[in-house]
Parts: structure tokens; sequence; C-alpha cells
């Protein structure tokens, strides 16, 4: 008897053991790679969904009409208006659509709410758009960034002003929920390393434009240097608001990438003095570098010239990464085989662009821009 109790739990521990990693040795045969994305399509925040899936798309439509890879990709989107409740759903709903990976997920909040889910799933969570701490410090083995983090946006932002521009008056403006919380917690981190100390914050609500409060609290302070961590339309307007007092007749607007420079300067009618961009690609016009040159033909050729920026630049490189990774794998295709392609991809994966598999993020770098004469400017380079 005591035999049998001792290889009832053996056998159970044994099942549990296989049943949880059959899940990463899955193998994916078929015709079709389905890969999961769940966007904005609707809401305040449409146009940063628009432009992730046209760059994502151009890229997969031609993999799939060359046939760079033996099978289809086809993409599976789900809007989820930027609101991390319905993130939750549209993730439990492509989970049961037997999807390979999820790929390009907008936001910081949305990405936070689904992360237990992602972290059991063992389904590849790829080139989520938020530079969040959590999904690169002690991240689960199936998470792979392609973006750099906001602590390395807002380092580089800080060290540009400190270092090149001598200034030392910093403030924030932020939304009040996980992303702000990263980007203020990142700005901490960036001046407590130059003895610095924040001398205003004020912050507005996710998917509104309340910004008046932020902006009587940061008015106080009289900043050398406004953080912006926020989406485009609040940034905007709070830039807006404050060109008409004297106190910020200097001050300088900084915006992190998440911000969406394209339709911020269009939301400012291209008045943009005293604007800074923090990117983590470089300009999407820069036809110089290979695959830039490549992203704009494409873009051109499936129909998505209005959806031209940084956005979707970023959604395309990913694109492309994933594809390179799929192709790279030999013999039957496993999800644990993609995760191990995409993390090792040859530094020249990205024609003129260089990556390195650093802290779960495969490319490292930050660019700076001011906007002039209807053209970025890049003022700053960090890699």
């Amino acid at each position: 008897m005591w035999k049998y109790k001792i290889i009832i739990p053996i056998l159970i521990l044994t099942s549990i053991f296989f049943s949880y990693f059959s899940v990463d040795e899955k193998t994916f045969e078929g015709d079709v790679i389905k890969l999961g994305l769940s966007l904005p399509q609707s809401g305040i925040m449409r146009n940063w969904g628009d432009a992730v899936y046209a760059g994502a798309d151009s890229y997969f439509r031609y993999a799939n009409e060359h046939h760079l890879l033996t099978q289809q990709i086809e993409l599976l989107v789900l809007d989820d208006k930027y609101e991390p409740e319905l993130t939750l759903e549209n993730v439990k709903l492509l989970q049961k659509k037997d999807i390979f990976a999820f790929f390009a997920f907008v936001g910081t909040p949305t990405t936070k709410k689904i992360l237990p889910l992602i972290n059991t799933s063992n389904i590849p969570f790829i080139a989520p758009f938020t530079g969040a701490s959590f999904l690169r410090h002690h991240a689960s083995k199936n998470i792979v960034n392609f973006r750099s983090s906001y602590q390395d946006e807002i380092n580089a932002i800080v060290q540009y002003l400190y270092e090149e521009k001598g200034i030392k008056k910093f403030a924030v403006f932020y939304q009040n929920d996980d992303y702000g919380e990263e980007g203020y917690v990142s700005l901490l981190n960036a001046l407590q390393e130059r003895n610095l100390t924040l001398k205003g914050e004020g912050t507005y609500k996710r998917n509104t434009l309340s910004i008046h409060h932020a902006f009587r609290e940061i008015k106080e302070s009289n900043p050398e240097a406004i953080l912006m961590i926020g989406a485009n339309k609040a940034n905007a307007l709070f830039i807006q608001t404050s060109r008409k007092n004297k106190t910020f007749k200097d001050t300088l607007f900084c915006n992190i990438s998440f911000g969406n420079a394209d339709a911020m300067v269009k939301g400012l009618n291209n008045h943009t003095d005293n604007l800074l961009f923090s990117q983590v690609v470089p300009y999407y016009k820069d036809s110089t570098i290979p695959v830039v040159e490549e992203y704009l033909k494409l873009m051109h050729h499936y129909g998505y010239q209005k959806e031209l920026g940084f956005i979707s630049l970023e959604a395309f490189l990913a694109a492309k990464s994933t594809v390179t990774a799929l192709k790279s794998i030999k013999g039957t295709t496993t999800r644990k085989k993609f995760i191990q392609a995409l993390s090792s991809l040859p530094e020249n994966s990205l024609e003129g662009l260089k990556l390195n598999y650093i802290n779960n993020q495969l490319l490292n770098s930050v660019y700076l821009y001011t906007y002039e004469d209807g053209h970025f400017k890049e003022v700053y380079h960090e890699n």
C-alpha cells in the first residue's frame, strides 16, 4: 500500500510537468501562423492603433505575397479602445483561437492588466508598444520587447537637456495610471543620478483631456522643461494652454515616444517651437537607411501613406524581425524555438540598424528630435 502512496503523487507531478511544458513544445505545422493583436481601433487613441496595424500589415502582407515563409501570417485584430478591461477580454478571446503569439499590443496599463495571463500562458508576447520596466526586469521568458524602455528615453532627455542645455528645473505632466507612473519614476531616477530634484508635477485621467488642474500645479514651479508622459491629444492641449501664459514663454516641452510625435505636430498646427521629441526608431523618412527605405516603399505600395510615422515604422521593424526569426527556425515551428530565434537575431537583421538583445529588448536606441521646416531634425542619438 505504501508503494501506491508514493507512486500516485509521482504520477500526478509527472503529469503536471509534461502538461505545463507541452505548451512550449506544441508544433505549428498548418498553412497559417496566427498572430493576435489588441489595439485601440476606436476612441481617443485610434490613430495609434491605425499606425501600428499599418506598419505591421505592410510587412506581413509582403512576406505572404513573396512566400518568405512556408506558412502565411494571419493577423487577428480586436479593438480595446486603450482600456485595460477590454484588453483582458480580448486576450481571453484570442487564446481560444489557437494563436501562435501575441503581437504589438498598445499601452502600459493595458499590458499590465493582462500580465498574469501572459506569464502563465507561455504564448509569446512580442513587441508591445510600451517601455514599462515590468516587461524588462525579471520578465517571463515568453516576453520579447522590440523598443527601448521609458527609462532609456527619459534618461536620454534629461542627459541632453542637463549637459547640453544647462537645464536644471524639471517638471512632469503625466497620465494618472501605470504608464504615467512608469514615466514619473523614470524621471525621478534620471534626476537623482544628477543630484537634481523634481520641481513640479501634474496628472490627468487616461482617455480624457482634463489637463487644467495639472496645468495650474505645474505653473507654480516655473519649470525650464516639462516631461510629457501622456497621450498626444492631452499633451497637445497642455502645450496649447501653456503657450497662452507668459510663465511658459521659454519652457521646453519634452515628449516621449508614446506621445505620438506625428499626431502632436498636426494637433499643434505645426507650431512646434520649444518642442523636443524622443523616439526609439530613426526618422521614418530617412531613406539613407536601407530598412527605412524598404518601409517607405512597402507602406506606399499597400496604400498606407497617411500612416507614415515613427509608430508605423516601429511596427514594421517588429514585423520584419518576427518574420526573420520564423524563417530561421530549423525543423518544425514551436513557440520555444521562435522565442530563441527572436532573442538571438543577428545584429544586422534590420539593414542599417543594430539589434542587440539586452534586458529583454532587441533595439536599444534613443533619438531626440526637434521639428523644423516640416521635418524632424535629429539633435541627439544614444545607442
